[in-house]
């Protein structure tokens, strides 16, 4: 390049939702836009031991526990230790890989393809902000509600209240990739009554704990 000439930029090449995820786990810094304007995916967050914030929304799972979307298997490893029947599901295989090298037992399977024992789980788990997979929580929470069983539940993180209900196209971004547009949701405290309602279950418990909110729902 000679002196005048402008810096040329690399632009990020298009890849798939689970390459660049993939990369991520992997240790690839990554980036999520949409969702906020551009903000760093924390990937560390979820390959880590779980926390005491964990650990408090762990505490209300009841009996065998499908977690869904388990990403590298915290949640599960930790629910396995305390001796529930736990499954991971994930569509990424490096999830799923990473889950299993945890101990944890693993599927790279799509929620809404059929599961093991579908209609006799005792506990639906939406960690991580996962209420918002596929972009339409009504529908999420309709499809968790036909794997539970007749006394069953659903645990799930939800978003800052105030949040109401937000549908986002997001997409991963790394130095050398970037996803094509996903859709993706956040559901607030103040919402998720009314989506609990649309998929035909009601709200048992909504807590917090130093500002990491989550519900408890039921048939």
């Amino acid at each position: 390049m000679t002196i005048g000439e402008p810096a040329t930029t690399q632009v990020p090449r298009m890849h798939t939702f689970s390459e660049v995820y993939s990369d991520a786990l992997r240790g690839e810094s990554c980036t999520v836009t949409g969702v906020q304007v551009h903000v760093p995916l924390p990937v560390h967050e979820w390959t880590r031991p779980v926390n005491h914030g964990d650990r408090v929304l762990l505490a209300h799972c009841r009996g065998a526990t499908l977690d869904v979307g388990c990403g590298p298997g915290r949640m599960s490893a930790h629910l396995a230790e305390r001796g529930h029947v736990v499954l991971g599901v994930d569509i990424v295989r490096e999830a799923v890989e990473q889950a299993r090298r945890r101990g944890v037992s693993a599927l790279r399977r799509n929620v809404f393809d059929p599961l093991p024992g579908e209609g006799r789980w005792n506990t639906i788990l939406l960690a991580d902000g996962n209420i918002g997979i596929g972009g339409a929580p009504e529908r999420l929470l309709r499809r968790t509600a036909e794997l539970l069983d007749r006394t069953g539940r659903v645990v799930c993180d939800l978003a800052a209240p105030g949040t109401g209900v937000r549908r986002h196209d997001a997409r991963l971004v790394t130095a050398l990739k970037r996803s094509g547009p996903f859709p993706w949701a956040s559901v607030g405290p103040d919402a998720i009554a009314q989506v609990a309602a649309d998929a035909g279950l009601r709200v048992a418990e909504v807590g917090d704990h130093h500002g990491r909110w989550f519900a408890v729902l039921a048939r």
